[in-house]
């Protein structure tokens, strides 16, 4: 069981009807379109990315594995649609116990499809190791993410602060780095990928590219690699 057109028909489909009446008619599809091919491409990432590092998960499973949930958090959202119109999927490391942990992403959606690597929205204890780890290990940090192949399919993404966080000068030669609020990477893909048999050595190819900068990520939270 692999993605297919039908699993994009779905979320399109899903944009169309997001209310709880359409999806609890059309659940069994989910089953069979969405939660059953991520589950198969979970396993087939799995042994891969154990070569790659022993430390991050690949858990095919409804409670705590690697997809992501469906049902939107909409209690601090002016957008109330009560669920996600694209599969969302996270390799995190296996000493964090949410979305904030440093791990590799996939997102799929008909429109756009990406990889992702790094640390979204660290909590403040993450977010000061991180700083006092650019600051310390600049040329650590900056080697991670200039390597020629990481640069040219990856763009680094996320939330800055406009100013110098606190205890850091503005003039600091590290500041643009420092600012930074999400350590995430982010690299676009065709669509169309997700659909081929090897959609699961695709996807690696870019984790081994990304796999420098979550491993400074790792160093500069104090987790293996």
């Amino acid at each position: 069981m692999s993605f297919n057109e039908d699993t994009f028909s779905f979320l399109r489909r899903l944009a169309e009807n997001n209310n709880r009446d359409w999806f609890n008619e059309h659940k069994l599809e989910y089953e069979a379109l969405v939660r059953e091919p991520a589950f198969a491409f979970i396993e087939e990432i799995k042994p891969q990315l154990e070569k790659l590092s022993p430390h991050f998960m690949a858990k095919a499973s409804k409670m705590g594995g690697s997809l992501m949930r469906v049902y939107r958090d909409v209690r601090f959202s002016k957008n109330k649609t009560p669920y996600k119109t694209n599969i969302g999927i996270q390799f995190r490391h296996e000493q964090g116990k949410d979305v904030h942990a440093p791990g590799f992403y996939v997102h799929i959606e008909p429109s756009r499809v990406f990889i992702g690597v790094g640390k979204w929205n660290p909590h403040a204890d993450g977010l000061k190791m991180i700083r006092q780890h650019i600051d310390t290990f600049p040329q650590s940090w900056m080697d991670a993410q200039s390597e020629t192949r990481f640069r040219k399919h990856f763009s680094l993404s996320g939330k800055s602060l406009k100013r110098a966080p606190k205890g850091y000068p503005q003039d600091h030669p590290m500041i643009e780095e420092l600012k930074r609020k999400d350590f995430i990477a982010i690299a676009d893909i065709p669509p169309e990928l997700v659909l081929e048999e090897d959609f699961a050595d695709i996807v690696m190819g870019y984790f081994e590219l990304g796999a420098p900068y979550v491993k400074e990520l790792c160093l500069a939270v104090r987790v293996p690699f």
